[in-house]
């Protein structure tokens, strides 16, 4: 169903149609007192479209006059988004903390680094054990029972992307700083976390 939307005109002769009746209120659009009531259906009309607006301004995923009260909301921005990051990335990150749920496994932290704009695999790694383990194995310790490796592009590039940025964001951003803090905030306490990067 498309959203009601009206018009500066529909504003005029909203406006016109609330004034008296009488040979002093001309409804004539010609007249000077209608020009004169006329000059305030723009301001209305843009009211009107913003609060239209809102309801998609609200959501995480589309907000955009919103977002500062997201990240506050989300205890955002934190050192983990750098110095200046662009709409784009403030945005996913609002995303990626507003939608997740915890948890630990392999698809809870590939949807996360979706959620952030990465394209990840996970790797689970295991010590070396007789019987279940193969010829050329890696041989490692204990602690290989509690390591796993988030598997990325060395540099993921993020695109100026008309509907998703902002004016004064950067055509093209890369790097993977904001990938290595959340995971590394959201990842179990008792694990080894490592990147690598192709």
């Amino acid at each position: 169903m498309p959203k009601p939307s009206f018009s500066s005109a529909d504003f005029t002769s909203a406006l016109l149609g609330l004034l008296p009746r009488g040979r002093v209120w001309p409804k004539d659009l010609t007249t000077v007192h209608a020009q004169a009531v006329s000059c305030f259906a723009p301001t209305f009309q843009r009211l009107s479209d913003t609060a239209l607006g809102l309801v998609v301004d609200l959501f995480p995923a589309s907000t955009v006059s919103f977002l500062d009260e997201w990240e506050a909301t989300l205890g955002l921005p934190d050192p983990c988004s750098g110095p200046s990051p662009s709409f784009q990335v403030r945005r996913n990150q609002v995303v990626a903390r507003f939608t997740n749920t915890g948890g630990q496994s392999i698809q809870f932290f590939e949807a996360f680094a979706a959620g952030l704009g990465y394209r990840v695999t996970v790797t689970q790694y295991a010590p070396l054990r007789c019987g279940q383990s193969t010829c050329g194995q890696q041989l490692g310790g204990e602690d290989w029972f509690f390591t796993w490796a988030i598997n990325s592009q060395l540099n993921t590039v993020t695109y100026f992307r008309t509907g998703q940025s902002a004016v004064g964001d950067p055509l093209a951003s890369w790097g993977n700083a904001v990938l290595e803090c959340e995971l590394s905030a959201a990842k179990p306490a008792h694990s080894i976390l490592q990147f690598h990067y192709s």
